[in-house]
C-alpha cells in the first residue's frame, strides 16, 4: 500500500550545520514512525525558508515532484517553527503559493498547522528539562523561559502562557525584556538560583550565544547559581507532536 502523503518539515535555516543534522534525524524518526503498520516507507525530507541554495518553492516543487513519482497526490508541509511570526504567517504561505502556480493541480499542497501551536506538549517537554535540575536544588529555582521573540502582535503570547504553565517567566533574546534585563530583575528581586529554559528546538549558534552570556553572569557574580537546561532537540517525543499535526 502506498502512501498518498509525502512530508516535508519546514525550519528556519541556519550557517550552523547542527540544526539541519538535527532536523535529517527527526526526520528519520518521523519516517520511522509512520512506518511502523505500512508495507511501504513514507516520503519524508526537509527545507528550509532561508540560508538555502533554493528558495523554499522550488524545494517544495523539487519534492512533490518525487512524490508524485512514487504516487502520492499530497504534500503535507510542516512548519517547525515555534512561534506564530511572519515567516508562519506570511513568508512560508507566500511560497506555498508560488510553488502552487508551477504545480498546479498535479498534486495538493497542505499546510499544517506550525510545532508552536501544540502548546500542551511542547509544555510538557519543557517541563521534563526542568525536573533534573530541581532534584538537584530544593525547588526554588526561579526559571526564565527564553525564546526568540517576535514583533508581530500578538506572536509572544505563546510564551508567555508557556512560562505561566511552568511558573517561570518570559525572556526574549531579539527583542526586550531580554534574558540580561530579566537576569538582573531577579537578582536584584533577591534570587540566587536561577534556572534558563532555551525555547529552541536545537543547539546552534543562538544557544552558544546563550550559553555565553550565562557564563559571563556568573562570572561577574559568583554567588550566583545558573542552570542552563538544553534545547528540546530531536527526540522521539517532539516526534510524537510533530505527526499529531498531520492529517
Amino acid at each position: 500500500m502506498k502512501f498518498p502523503s509525502a512530508y516535508l518539515l519546514v525550519s528556519h535555516g541556519s550557517r550552523d550545520p547542527r540544526p539541519e543534522l538535527a532536523m535529517e534525524a527527526l526526520a528519520g524518526l518521523l519516517r520511522d514512525r509512520l512506518h511502523q503498520g505500512h508495507s511501504t516507507l513514507p516520503m519524508v525530507e526537509t527545507a528550509q525558508l532561508e540560508l538555502h541554495p533554493l528558495p523554499l518553492h522550488q524545494q517544495i516543487t523539487g519534492f512533490a515532484d518525487r512524490a508524485r513519482a512514487v504516487g502520492c497526490d499530497r504534500l503535507q508541509i510542516l512548519p517547525l517553527f515555534l512561534l506564530e511570526g511572519v515567516h508562519v504567517m506570511e513568508d512560508i504561505p507566500a511560497e506555498i503559493a508560488q510553488a502552487h502556480r508551477i504545480l498546479g493541480t498535479t498534486i495538493q499542497l497542505d499546510l499544517r498547522p506550525h510545532l508552536g501551536s501544540q502548546i500542551s506538549g511542547l509544555s510538557h517537554l519543557l517541563q521534563s528539562a526542568i525536573q533534573p535540575a530541581e532534584e538537584q536544588n530544593s525547588g526554588d529555582r526561579q526559571w526564565i523561559v527564553l525564546s526568540h521573540g517576535s514583533r508581530r502582535l500578538g506572536s509572544n503570547q505563546v510564551v508567555e502562557d508557556m512560562a505561566n504553565r511552568l511558573q517561570a517567566i518570559p525572556a526574549y533574546w531579539s527583542i526586550s525584556p531580554n534574558l540580561e534585563e530579566r537576569m538582573e530583575q531577579l537578582i536584584q528581586a533577591g534570587h540566587r538560583h536561577l534556572g534558563i529554559l532555551p525555547y529552541f528546538l536545537f543547539p546552534g549558534g543562538i544557544t552558544d550565544a546563550i550559553s555565553k552570556v550565562a557564563r559571563e553572569i556568573a562570572q561577574r557574580q559568583p554567588e550566583l547559581d545558573i542552570q542552563l537546561a538544553h534545547p528540546i532537540g530531536a527526540t522521539p517525543e517532539l516526534c510524537q507532536l510533530i505527526l499529531a499535526l498531520t492529517d
